[in-house]
């Protein structure tokens, strides 16, 4: 019998640290084969992104992009995840799409600051007061419980709002102050040019960097990359494909060697020194969907 899991009943079976210790382990399996398939019917886009791990099975998860849906009283994107088992290929779980989105999201860039930030890390910075701030907000606040939360926005209205959504969080109002004042910074931004520059980093920082998916867009400058140790979730998905890589790559700002690890390589993910600068960049993917779709299925059956 195939299991049905909505956003509201996953959400109450899941935690953040589970997440990303299953997320780890995911990484000791074979790399798993993925896939990206997009129709179009101008101005809409129908996403199927799949993945198939050896030992955990496949996962199809399909994604419409409406753009006119929101006047219309309808949320812009919709979808669904579907998983399949490892040992015959029976479907076992449709899972909701968003509920696979947001834990993925905020759980690929939670375990990599679990390993690069310092633990002592007591004030976290979230640039961007989207829906994936507010993710990063609940997924941080679990792994750094002590720690405070402020976020800056391009709109002072958008981060008002997010306060008022999130207790106990301030409002930055410069950015450049902000960043020399966090511990962890970690942006979600749809920027095209760098909001974060190299120059207002401070010894001992960690850096997530989460929103830019395009060959175009970026999230932090040259200068940013150069004086970090800079990591990444997955070389296949980040390197040739986001611009907050490849363009610093094509232009010669950084060598490829400048890249330390991918989540394959998790041992590598250590911070040497305190005062060491770290950088991660989330790039998604499906393998990682796939992970987090087991890990949700496996905590509702418990």
């Amino acid at each position: 019998m195939t299991t049905m899991i909505s956003f509201e009943d996953g959400e109450a079976v899941l935690d953040w640290l589970g997440l990303t210790d299953a997320l780890a382990a995911g990484h000791d399996l074979p790399k798993g084969s993925v896939d990206d398939v997009f129709l179009y019917r101008d101005p809409d886009t129908l996403l199927n992104r799949s993945a198939w791990i050896n030992g955990m099975g496949i996962a199809v998860k399909c994604a419409t992009i409406f753009p006119g849906n929101p006047s219309a009283g309808r949320p812009m994107v919709n979808g669904a995840v579907m998983l399949f088992a490892d040992a015959g290929g029976q479907l076992e779980a449709i899972l909701d799409f968003h509920l696979v989105t947001k834990w993925k999201t905020a759980g690929d860039s939670l375990l990599a600051a679990r390993r690069l930030a310092r633990p002592d890390s007591r004030r976290i910075l979230i640039v961007g007061a989207g829906t994936v701030g507010r993710s990063l907000w609940q997924a941080y606040g679990a792994a750094f419980p002590d720690a405070g939360f402020t976020v800056w926005n391009r709109s002072p209205e958008g981060a008002a709002r997010f306060a008022q959504e999130c207790p106990g969080v301030d409002v930055a109002v410069d950015l450049q102050t902000a960043v020399e004042q966090a511990d962890i910074i970690t942006s979600a931004t749809m920027s095209t040019e760098p909001l974060l520059r190299g120059e207002w980093l401070q010894p001992g920082q960690h850096v997530d960097l989460i929103g830019a998916y395009r060959p175009d867009m970026r999230e932090a400058d040259d200068v940013a990359l150069q004086r970090a140790r800079v990591f990444v979730d997955s070389y296949a998905t980040t390197l040739g494909h986001i611009g907050e890589l490849r363009i610093p790559l094509e232009t010669g700002a950084i060598g490829r060697d400048h890249v330390l690890a991918d989540y394959y390589d998790l041992p590598v993910f250590a911070r040497h020194s305190a005062d060491e600068i770290t950088l991660f960049k989330n790039g998604g993917g499906a393998h990682l969907d796939l992970m987090t779709s087991r890990y949700i299925l496996e905590k509702w059956r418990d």
